[in-house]
């Protein structure tokens, strides 16, 4: 995606590979501005991670991971995860070209910077997707969709992709220097760099933001709640929890907005000199800032509700007899063959769904 900014373009056509390339800033002053700030970016993101993960795990039970903790609570550890990995793997990355002032070698070793900044990048994006359009799905057709025993669905479609992409990437040689650290190759890692960021990237950023933006105006129009009278509690409980959620998204946009913007850009120019220098400058400080963008919505959404679930006996109790909910729900139902309204579906769906409110 980054190619030095020292290169001119018919000089691009005598390289064979990323490595023949020029380390990106050495020739005009640009390169500490680059990594300096992305070292320190990447430190803070690593610690914030570990930080998250730690106090998520500080008054729960490992063993009820996928049965007593909500929904959210989960996605805060797998979202963590793949900052922590990312930023631990790119942090090295930067810190060799910043001690050598050369690309990352051995080949083999910048091939696995490359792989494993690809796994999880691609498996955070996955998720974060699936969370926006679950929010969607949640507001507009009152239905919450299910990640699957253990979230066997959702770590199955995020990671299984990004695994698989990767692997097939690293197969055809796709990831190498790219003139500021190691990703995809400069020169042989346009297919990867077109499959797995250039193209979904920016599809999927401006897919997050439409979803969000259209369940954000359906939260905040309050029509819904106005429409079930006494039944309004409830449905507050559970906008709240899609609330929550959305903070996934907004977080999202934030971390990937000037990556997304760059890959869009590389598809409208012949040369990717034409893209504006300081677009690299941001692309490295946001990117980079995850752990510590998710360790914020830590704190100031589940840190509170997670103290206030080990201490409020009366929902620990519906916890434990959420699961009764359907049996009874569908009980219930047998008795009536009337049609059900929009209201009475989304009532149902509250209801049936209560264990995975975030």
């Amino acid at each position: 995606m980054m190619v030095p900014n020292n290169t001119t373009e018919p000089d691009m056509f005598l390289f064979k590979s990323g490595y023949e390339f020029p380390v990106y800033g050495l020739a005009t002053g640009m390169f500490y501005y680059i990594h300096i700030p992305a070292i320190v970016c990447l430190i803070a993101s690593v610690i914030c991670a570990l930080a998250t993960i730690v106090l998520s795990f500080k008054d729960r039970k490992v063993g009820e991971f996928f049965t007593e903790w909500s929904k959210g609570e989960r996605l805060v550890v797998y979202i963590s995860t793949c900052d922590g990995l990312f930023s631990a793997s790119n942090l090295m990355n930067h810190l060799q070209v910043l001690f050598t002032l050369a690309h990352v070698r051995p080949k083999e070793l910048c091939v696995f910077y490359g792989f494993v900044m690809t796994l999880f990048v691609v498996a955070q994006i996955l998720i974060v997707n699936l969370v926006a359009i679950n929010l969607f799905v949640m507001m507009f057709l009152s239905k919450n969709i299910s990640f699957g025993k253990y979230d066997s669905g959702l770590l199955i479609w995020a990671f299984g992709v990004s695994i698989l992409g990767a692997t097939v990437a690293a197969s055809y040689e796709q990831f190498g220097p790219m003139g500021i650290a190691c990703f995809n190759d400069a020169f042989k890692g346009h297919k990867a760099n077109m499959v797995l960021t250039t193209i979904p990237v920016p599809v999927i950023l401006v897919t997050n933001i439409v979803l969000y933006i259209v369940t954000f105006i359906r939260i905040r129009s309050g029509a819904m709640i106005r429409s079930l009278g006494t039944n309004a509690s409830a449905v507050k409980r559970h906008i709240k929890a899609a609330k929550r959620m959305s903070m996934f998204v907004l977080v999202f946009v934030a971390q990937w907005w000037c990556f997304g913007l760059v890959c869009a850009w590389s598809l409208f120019v012949d040369n990717l000199l034409e893209i504006p220098e300081h677009l690299n400058y941001f692309m490295v400080i946001f990117t980079n800032l995850g752990g510590v963008l998710n360790l914020v919505v830590y704190l100031l959404v589940f840190r509170n509700k997670s103290r206030s679930f080990m201490y409020n006996p009366r929902h620990m109790e519906n916890k434990r007899n959420a699961d009764l909910q359907p049996a009874i729900m569908t009980s219930s139902t047998k008795q009536h063959f009337s049609p059900k309204s929009e209201t009475e579906v989304f009532l149902e769906m509250i209801n049936n769904e209560e264990s995975t409110e975030l």
